[in-house]
């Protein structure tokens, strides 16, 4: 009796003991998982994210600054002076003019890109989900993507004139192989097994594509879609510089070329960098935290 009281006790402690530790497995996978997903603090936010581009703007201001006072380069019609270019900044600001250039740009960017981005996924979709399709563009598709966007400029302007349409044209041609190659990409990568499962469940045609495809090449589209939007800008201000006209008003590009025809480099340097700014403002305000909240959807990114 004592032996079989002992076993007995010995057996019924041991599911007690599994269960504990189930349960202190569990709270601890708790605990981290609150910790980090916690709210961060705004000097962590300062410090990681803030304070490392300020402080890259900060050196290349110094080297900038460094080379004019050391007389590096002394000669102010090649570099001008950091105050020289933000003179020409607050100018333009001053007289009205800086707003419109980067609007009469943007709006063109933006606008032209939701046009590509209308065309781009059907076609991608069409070439990932056909196959006389894909052999018959994707190889035409890969080489408009290689193709520099600044040679669509002459035909465009030979063909619509110098007009608006000529400049979304040319964002066309340069933004369209890109997104439908980054969604054909995406597509490519999708498990197979997502695809039976969908059809097991009915999900098929228009719904597949919808429910199924989609969401599953979503990483590898949005991909295609920034790199989209980079041809895109790239390809309006190739368009700007070359195609400047007064009926087309000033952009960033036609700045740009003002700049270099009145042998200003403060204004050229007012140009370019307002053009990067522009290009990092829309990165950093729609695509970053759209891959974001992919990449966090699908557990690949801790939630800060």
């Amino acid at each position: 009796m004592a032996s079989t009281e002992t076993t007995t006790g010995t057996t019924a402690d041991a599911p007690v003991k599994d269960g504990s530790g189930l349960v202190g497995l569990e709270a601890g996978l708790d605990a981290l998982e609150s910790s980090a997903t916690s709210r961060t603090s705004f000097r962590q936010t300062f410090v990681g994210k803030i304070l490392p581009p300020v402080l890259a703007i900060a050196v290349v201001l110094v080297i900038w600054q460094a080379l004019i006072t050391l007389k590096v380069v002394d000669d102010p019609t090649k570099l001008p002076s950091p105050a020289d270019v933000w003179g020409e900044v607050k100018d333009a600001w001053l007289q009205g003019r800086l707003l419109g250039y980067i609007w009469t740009s943007v709006s063109r960017g933006l606008l032209g890109f939701l046009l590509a981005l209308a065309i781009g996924t059907p076609l991608g979709l069409l070439v990932a989900r056909v196959k006389f399709v894909r052999a018959a563009i994707g190889p035409i598709l890969s080489g408009l993507q290689s193709l520099p966007s600044v040679a669509w400029v002459p035909p465009a302007v030979i063909w619509l004139g110098l007009n608006n349409s000529m400049m979304y044209a040319v964002i066309l041609l340069g933004a369209v192989p890109s997104i439908a190659n980054g969604l054909v990409s995406g597509i490519d990568q999708v498990p197979p097994l997502f695809l039976r499962a969908g059809r097991t469940m009915g999900a098929t045609g228009l719904k597949g594509t919808w429910h199924i495809v989609m969401p599953a090449a979503l990483p590898g589209y949005l991909a295609g879609l920034k790199q989209g939007w980079a041809f895109s800008w790239r390809s309006l201000m190739a368009a700007e510089i070359i195609a400047s006209s007064p009926d087309l008003g000033i952009g960033l590009g036609a700045l740009l070329e003002n700049g270099r025809n009145a042998s200003s480099m403060s204004m050229v340097f007012e140009a370019v960098i307002l053009i990067l700014f522009v290009g990092i403002a829309i990165d950093l305000l729609i695509f970053s935290p759209l891959e974001r909240r992919v990449l966090r959807s699908r557990g690949l990114l801790v939630k800060s």
